[in-house]
């Protein structure tokens, strides 16, 4: 598998506190089948491929969440641009896989950072069960543009909807826009709880979206956003059975859009407000 580029996102994980749990959950939402990972991870396969991993929280005070994975050729140069920029973040060995490090923008949202050795990251997205878009929550927009903007070279696009304020990214080199774009920057408002920090929340696609908020509600999880329409599709905002926050988006049928899941296709969600 080739690697990603640079800036590309191109892993997901859970950390939870009952990995077990998290297999029956997302076993029974997405129908994924889990093998052991590198160390204490479990990674997840939607139709054999590998789409994301589940891995035990080392500390009780860690957060449960769902985290996104940025690829780069070099997992040190990044950081040093990651700590010029205003951020933090320490690389480290994973394995034989690769490089990993969680890193934090200056507003502390946390997202990874991935340089492939064996494996270069997800082997299917864009298609049920697997990812496909990811976004960042910011209280001071300004700061969050700049600082992803430097680091990875982002071209932003802001929406010409001006009901929300949303800014989209191209990778370094692609021509800016919503054909080419990885993910974005959305505001936290007022709609948000007083105490939400800046984060990241992630998409995976689904064929229902209203049957999958009623999987999670039944597996003992909760609804934040209930499912809604936008023009790229119907998305509902999700939390697992153990705390960690997801959005889950339905692709529109159409017989004149590209399949699901081939290359250049891109969901490119709204915006949604998220309640504590």
């Amino acid at each position: 598998m080739a690697a990603f580029p640079e800036g590309t996102p191109c892993w997901a994980d859970a950390a939870l506190p009952d990995v077990e749990a998290g297999e029956r959950f997302y076993g029974e939402l997405f129908g994924w089948t889990f093998a052991p990972g590198e160390g204490a991870q479990t990674d997840a396969f939607s139709d054999g491929k590998l789409v994301a991993a589940l891995t035990p929280k080392g500390d009780g005070r860690m957060p449960t969440v769902w985290g996104v994975y940025f690829a780069t050729p070099d997992a040190y140069l990044l950081a040093g641009r990651i700590t010029d920029a205003g951020g933090h973040v320490p690389p480290q060995q994973m394995g034989t896989t690769g490089i990993v490090a969680v890193a934090a923008d200056p507003g502390g949202a946390v997202f990874g950072l991935w340089q492939a050795a064996e494996r270069a990251g997800f082997e299917e997205q864009g298609t049920p069960g697997s990812y496909c878009w990811t976004e960042v929550y910011a209280r001071d927009k300004e700061r969050a543009d700049a600082f992803y903007e430097t680091v990875f070279g982002f071209s932003g696009t802001d929406l010409e909807d001006g009901s929300v304020d949303f800014r989209l990214w191209s990778p370094r080199g692609a021509e800016p826009g919503p054909d080419t774009a990885i993910g974005g920057r959305s505001v936290i408002t007022g709609a948000f709880p007083a105490e939400m920090p800046d984060h990241f929340l992630i998409y995976f696609c689904v064929e229902d979206c209203d049957a999958a908020a009623e999987t999670v509600t039944a597996l003992g999880g909760r609804v934040q956003a209930p499912p809604f329409d936008i023009p790229y599709g119907r998305i509902a905002v999700l939390t697992d059975n153990q705390g960690a926050t997801f959005a889950v988006l339905a692709e529109p049928v159409d017989e004149n859009t590209p399949e699901e899941g081939a290359e250049g296709t891109d969901p490119t969600p709204a915006p949604v407000p998220e309640s504590g």
